[in-house]
């Protein structure tokens, strides 16, 4: 396990090394020049005074050498610095604001992890235990309404339609879990709730998918045989082999909600890392953006590091040289 653990580190040098060339060189293929943009507003605001040419502006900002120089320079601060940059808009280092925005994302994606599974776990083993009865129908039919009913519309019904109706709206205010733990929880669950229905419905299939298959295993039956109960077969013999697919999906599904939370935090107003990568991204703010995309990256490459290790917990046959 040890050997496997070291090689699987060793590979993720390359990986995050690819990462970053195209975050760096694919943000710079945008249309549109933050010099440009900057010397405009300068324009706009210059009273009097002579407003910068775009040549100081670039030069200011190491924008007037190579492309190649550039990422060699960011690659070289973030290694043996571990400095991200400067924000060209916001002139504070790009590390400061990712640190201010991942724990909101963390959370986010965290609880709407857990809402996916308490929904779909239960519903799942039911409908297999249950097969083609009427509370299997009602389970895979509320699996597919949860795979396709979309996030950002019924989160948008959740916003609008309350505040008509009842005159409610979710707090638009960060409150901090450690300023008041039940207002925190109160302002994440329902965005967690949303991001979480479609992860919901399709671990839901893949449960009742995997729990089919081993309850028709051979050892299952000598299990049922022996005359033992229902619930010490479906959680001693039958959960941990069939969950091991599903852990595979989980690690499928951190991608989406990461993602998925850029769409979310601009509805419910919430200060993470998707209103940032998109707030970044529409005024070319290059170091900000890369550094958001490289550090998703390597939560991302550890996040399947993790699952890779959770196989050999769950099934004793797995084994890592």
């Amino acid at each position: 396990m040890r050997a496997y653990i070291v090689r699987r580190l060793l590979l993720v040098i390359p990986t995050l090394f690819l990462v970053s060339l195209i975050v760096f060189f694919g943000m710079r293929l945008i249309p549109g020049d933050i010099v440009d943009i900057l010397v405009e507003m300068s324009r706009g605001l210059a009273s009097g005074s002579a407003p910068p040419t775009r040549a100081e502006v670039a030069h200011s900002m190491g924008l007037d050498l190579p492309i190649y120089v550039q990422y060699w320079q960011w690659m070289g601060n973030i290694i043996l610095h571990g400095d991200f940059g400067m924000s060209y808009w916001k002139h504070i280092p790009v590390i400061d604001d990712i640190l201010i925005r991942l724990p909101v994302t963390f959370e986010l994606a965290f609880l709407a992890l857990v809402v996916a599974q308490i929904i779909a776990l239960p519903i799942g083993i039911y409908s297999a235990l249950r097969q083609d009865t009427w509370g299997d129908y009602i389970g895979r039919s509320f699996a597919i309404l949860c795979i396709a009913v979309p996030g950002f519309w019924l989160g948008t019904l959740i916003i609008v339609f309350p505040s008509i109706w009842w005159g409610y709206m979710p707090p638009i205010r960060l409150i901090h879990f450690t300023d008041d733990p039940l207002g925190n929880l109160q302002m994440f669950i329902i965005p967690a709730i949303v991001l979480g229905m479609a992860m919901a419905g399709g671990t839901m299939r893949m449960t009742r998918t995997m729990m089919l298959e081993v309850l028709r295993q051979d050892y299952i039956r000598t299990a049922w045989a022996k005359g033992l109960r229902e619930r010490v077969v479906i959680l001693r013999h039958a959960l941990k082999n069939a969950l091991i697919p599903v852990v595979t999906m989980i690690s499928i599904w951190v991608p989406f909600l990461i993602g998925g939370t850029v769409i979310i935090e601009q509805i419910f107003s919430l200060p993470g890392m998707g209103r940032l990568v998109i707030d970044s991204a529409l005024r070319r703010d290059y170091p900000l953006v890369s550094g958001v995309m490289l550090v998703l990256a390597v939560i991302l490459v550890f996040v399947n590091l993790v699952v890779d290790i959770t196989y050999a917990l769950l099934d004793p046959r797995v084994h890592y040289k």
